[in-house]
């Protein structure tokens, strides 16, 4: 399986194990899935570093390489994707890494219900 991990998804698998789903711990963990994490997700998370939201330790990009995690960059097909998607969520980068899971043929991990309405694979 390939997966797409939601920003709160990343900072609970550093920091709150807990938060997560028994199935979604043990998708993460097992060796045989790949698991991404988007550039919007550096984006976003960066912004609530910058204005003092948020305190890591490691840059985004470390946090994710820590865990063994790839990268998945934006590109001009996911854009447009998102800017085509129903405005059933508010979230810019929410609505990104669901064009984003679509494109790709990922399962998003997210808790957000809102991003279900999509129909998008979740977990």
């Amino acid at each position: 399986m390939q997966l797409l991990l939601d920003s709160h998804i990343l900072l609970w698998w550093d920091s709150d194990l807990s938060r997560l789903s028994g199935d979604q711990r043990e998708a993460i963990s097992d060796p045989g899935n790949t698991v991404f994490v988007s550039a919007v997700t550096g984006w976003e998370l960066g912004i609530k570093r910058s204005t003092g939201k948020l305190v890591l330790t490691d840059s985004i990009r470390e946090l994710a390489r820590r865990f063994g995690f790839l990268e998945l960059p934006v590109t001009m097909e996911h854009g447009e994707l998102a800017a085509s998607l129903p405005l059933n969520h508010k979230d810019p980068f929410d609505r990104m890494l669901v064009a984003q899971a679509m494109a790709e043929g990922l399962t998003l991990v997210t808790v957000d219900g809102a991003i279900r309405g999509y129909g998008v694979a979740c977990l």
